[in-house]
């Protein structure tokens, strides 16, 4: 397949056609970004860690029934993935309290929910991302009725996946973020990436940050963290 030319630029990825209009290959970058793009850094290896842990873990949810973007892994760094429009909804599933949860709500971070949160972010930069409701994303015309329910169904059954998974590799899922997005007959599959940039990781027993935490929060170790997540998945 061949790379054409370049058709977006984000912070963490570059888009790129092919001579395949309903393909694109996604290139995964080292640049890291935090607090809504006011901190910027570079995360060693980063590119090469998001890119194979996302693919692996999208191949173990086509496995178990959820639809998601990928095609193949070109290489450490490049995926061929299939062409989407994006839902203009970030998708947070939450666990355990940690992060802007605990803060909005002045709640500690660590406490295990009876059963996990969703949320929804309007995905625009311009107006960082505010949180939205499902009426609110109708009322937009962000989605249809339809639309939310399955991206809704499909986020709860990517957390049932992913937490055994990850627990399996003595490792909570704190929370995580997803994006979905149209295919061109307009079915709905889980798109953008699942790494430890969009995912809070913490080890089983000791609750220690294996994620982009260790970046926002200037913990040092960021690499080793990324390291020792892939580690864990890829033994």
């Amino acid at each position: 397949m061949k790379k054409a030319e370049q058709l977006y630029e984000g912070k963490a990825k570059k888009v790129f056609a092919t001579d395949d209009p309903e393909l694109v290959i996604v290139s995964y970058k080292d640049d890291a970004t935090a607090l809504d793009g006011l901190k910027r850094g570079t995360i060693a290896g980063k590119g090469v860690v998001n890119n194979r842990m996302s693919n692996f873990l999208c191949s173990l949810l086509e496995k178990n029934g959820v639809p998601t973007h990928l095609v193949e892994e070109l290489n450490d760094r490049e995926t061929l993935v299939k062409k989407v429009s994006i839902v203009p909804l970030e998708v947070i599933i939450r666990n355990i309290s940690a992060g802007s949860f605990a803060k909005r709500y002045g709640v500690e971070e660590g406490i295990v929910f009876a059963e996990p949160t969703i949320e929804f972010s309007y995905k625009n930069d311009d107006l960082h991302d505010p949180l939205i409701n499902s009426y609110h994303a109708l009322a937009l015309g962000l989605a249809t009725k339809e639309e939310i329910e399955t991206i809704k169904t499909l986020a709860f059954k990517v957390n049932d996946i992913l937490k055994e998974y990850f627990l399996s590799l003595g490792v909570k899922l704190v929370d995580f973020k997803l994006e979905f997005g149209r295919l061109s007959d307009g079915s709905i599959v889980l798109a953008d990436e699942i790494s430890p940039d969009t995912c809070r990781f913490w080890d089983a027993e000791t609750n220690e940050k294996l994620d982009k935490d260790r970046f926002r929060r200037d913990m040092g170790g960021v690499e080793d963290a990324y390291n020792e997540m892939m580690k864990r998945v890829f033994g």
